[in-house]
């Protein structure tokens, strides 16, 4: 996929078609919310349930109508740049080989106990901008 080193792909169930015969436009999040987890398990080696992040904006932008016969989804995933406690994500949705939307979040890194935004990890920071070859 181009533009996009990470991928995931997602099979589709039949609990994820509307009455229209389509993906249900709810669904969307769900498949960035997977790209999103295993990008963090697989780049970044450390799964999204064990750190303090949060959803502060999320956008799908719908182009195709994806139905049940594509059987699966491509989403890749991608960070355009990391913020000081943000963590920007752009992902495209494709089924039978032609994208189907694309979609935006941005995740806040919070301090648990205080629920206020921390600094991201120096970690994070340097996997994520050698693996998206990002300025540093």
């Amino acid at each position: 996929m181009d533009g996009y080193r990470f991928t995931e792909t997602i099979p589709l169930r039949l609990r994820d078609i509307d009455q229209m015969n389509h993906v249900n436009n709810a669904v969307y999040a769900t498949f960035l919310e997977q790209a999103r987890s295993a990008y963090f398990r697989d780049v970044v080696n450390n799964p999204l349930n064990s750190v303090g992040m949060v959803i502060a904006d999320l956008n799908v932008e719908f182009e195709r109508a994806v139905t049940l016969e594509a059987g699966e989804v491509v989403v890749g995933a991608r960070v355009p740049e990391l913020g000081r406690s943000s963590i920007p994500m752009e992902y495209a949705i494709h089924a039978d080989g032609e994208r189907a939307a694309t979609g935006s979040t941005t995740m806040v890194h919070v301090d648990r106990e205080a629920g206020t935004a921390k600094p991201l990890p120096d970690e994070w920071r340097e996997t994520i901008t050698d693996f998206e070859s990002l300025e540093p």
